[in-house]
């Protein structure tokens, strides 16, 4: 039996030198270490032989099978290694090349504006305050001096839920209601920025969802010359300290006296150009004093304090900043026309 064994041993290890690849060297334990091996074979067998054999043939065999193993398990990783580095120089990569760039992400235009107009504000004293998107008809509309059955409401073109009196805002001056009650009786300077939501046909000057930052400011002695002064400056530091603004007479249902606040084409230098239809001048935003109605429902008595109120459309800044064509890109994720910002 032991010469056996030793047959095994050399025929084994004779084989082994042999197998020049990884599936050759599996065959060969599956034949010389495997269940059905001969080496295997013996050592199942030992129940069959003679007390005085069984100890021999048992350290020998046993003996025999963990150097095997650790042979192939040294030929192993010779042969894995040796493959690794024939695939490495058949498949040569050239590590001089240039790697890929990684496109980095930027900022939407619109977040760009609003950026831009939340660094002006904050440099004049004024706070971000956010207000909900969803509005009670009370806090959109009647508290703002709009009461039902008021034809200014037709203007605002208005999305309705399944709840009573529960709409998406019109515009973001229910946040005015909401700022006064939450600071009464203390002094407010606060911009309001938001998305608003009107139900209107979707043309290259309308969309049905925009963004809105409505400014307020209410104290015990604000006139509307403080308003003109405020909106002059923030309209130099937007558009160039050089341009001018001019203020025509309007009507806001929740201001008294109201304005449109107009700023000098700063494409053509108020010559006239496409940009301005040719008027000269491009309008930016609306304003006026606080309607003594909106202050009462606020809490702020009239007799004591003033304030006035400004609204702004970022999107239709940039689209006079950049010459921007169509209200509709700003939401169509068009990589060539956000990629120029």
């Amino acid at each position: 039996m032991l010469d056996t064994l030793n047959t095994i041993d050399e025929t084994a290890r004779t084989a082994l030198s042999a197998a020049d690849s990884v599936d050759a060297i599996k065959a060969w334990y599956n034949a010389h270490l495997g269940k059905a091996s001969e080496l295997q074979g013996i050592l199942g067998s030992m129940g069959t032989l003679s007390k005085e054999d069984r100890p021999i043939v048992g350290k020998n065999g046993n003996r025999i099978k963990r150097e095997l193993q650790a042979a192939y398990d040294a030929r192993l990783v010779e042969l894995k290694q040796a493959e690794m580095v024939s695939k490495l120089s058949a498949e040569a990569l050239d590590v001089t090349l240039p790697g890929r760039p990684i496109k980095r992400g930027r900022l939407h235009v619109s977040t760009q504006i609003l950026n831009e107009i939340y660094a002006i504000w904050a440099d004049m004293g004024f706070q971000i305050y956010r207000s909900r998107d969803v509005e009670t008809d009370e806090y959109n509309f009647q508290l703002l001096n709009f009461p039902v059955g008021h034809p200014a409401r037709d203007m605002q073109d208005t999305f309705h839920t399944t709840e009573k009196d529960v709409i998406l805002r019109t515009h973001t001056s229910p946040g005015q209601v909401h700022a006064m009650r939450e600071f009464y009786p203390e002094p407010i300077r606060v911009i309001l920025p938001g998305m608003c939501y009107r139900y209107e046909q979707i043309t290259s000057r309308s969309e049905v969802q925009f963004h809105q930052v409505e400014g307020l400011a209410i104290g015990t002695d604000l006139t509307f010359a403080n308003l003109k002064g405020t909106i002059a400056d923030f309209a130099r530091r937007m558009f160039g300290k050089d341009v001018r603004t001019r203020f025509r007479a309007s009507h806001f249902p929740f201001t008294e006296p109201s304005a449109e606040v107009d700023v000098e084409c700063f494409i053509c230098g108020g010559k006239g150009c496409t940009v301005c239809k040719y008027a000269g001048w491009l309008e930016i935003m609306g304003c006026g004093m606080v309607h003594p109605n909106v202050l009462r429902n606020g809490g702020y008595d009239p007799e004591i304090y003033t304030g006035f109120a400004f609204g702004m459309g970022p999107e239709r800044i940039a689209m006079l900043k950049y010459g921007i064509k169509d209200i509709r890109y700003f939401w169509g994720n068009d990589m060539r026309f956000l990629e120029q910002f």
